[in-house]
């Protein structure tokens, strides 16, 4: 058995370090925003939407503004199948989705998008508890405005479906993005059913992007 644990440990490892290396890989390249845009469109944009605002009813995020680096790390997740999905990586098998220079110029499409669509929202009714909660246990990773961190890797939480938001927390806490930190899924495990949508429901009156943190790039490209 514990020869077994090792092997898994060593194995994780081995795939999280593979995502690091892709991730750094990928962020080097030139981002071109209009054939982002493009492959979006083609490839995306039929559960996404054509704006990507994402559709509430089948719980599919809006993708507009998300932060750039997120973004890559994400489609790189859902090719190595880090993440749960099967309708991802059936889309990232296609032949136009395999190239790392396809998943930047599509990231870089998205997080300059325009945020200015609405987003379902919950009942309303623990709005003030989901903001307690989410000050005392999540900024200091979201930061205070659910923006995301400075290097971009973790997401902006903002201007998100409700429903979304609660099915995203839930599946983290059950194990379903295999890069998300142990700790991360335990403690969103002790959640209970009223914290979370409070929570969700407290970010999805997030409206717009917030505070950027933008970076301009060798390539000449700014995003958040």
């Amino acid at each position: 058995m514990v020869a077994t644990f090792m092997c898994a440990t060593l194995a994780l490892a081995a795939s999280e370090e593979s995502v690091d290396q892709r991730t750094r890989q990928a962020l080097a390249l030139d981002v071109h925003r209009a054939q982002g845009r493009a492959e979006f469109r083609e490839h995306c944009a039929r559960c996404h939407g054509g704006g990507a605002t994402g559709d509430a009813m089948r719980a599919v995020p809006a993708l507009a503004g998300q932060r750039f680096a997120y973004l890559v790390r994400q489609l790189i997740d859902f090719a190595g199948e880090q993440r749960e999905s099967a309708t991802m990586h059936a889309v990232l098998r296609s032949p136009g989705l395999r190239s790392p220079q396809t998943w930047v110029d599509i990231a870089g499409y998205l997080n300059r998008a325009p945020v200015s669509f609405a987003v379902e929202r919950g009942g309303g009714r623990q709005v003030s508890l989901g903001g307690a909660i989410f000050r005392e246990q999540c900024a200091s990773c979201h930061q205070s405005e659910a923006q995301g961190d400075r290097e971009g890797f973790v997401p902006s939480l903002r201007h998100q479906h409700h429903g979304y938001l609660v099915t995203q927390l839930h599946r983290i806490g059950h194990g379903d993005r295999h890069t998300v930190d142990e700790n991360l899924a335990r403690f969103l495990r002790s959640f209970d059913e009223a914290e979370i949508d409070a929570v969700a429901d407290y970010l999805s009156r997030l409206e717009g992007r917030g505070t950027r943190v933008e970076s301009m790039r060798a390539d000449g490209t700014v995003v958040d």
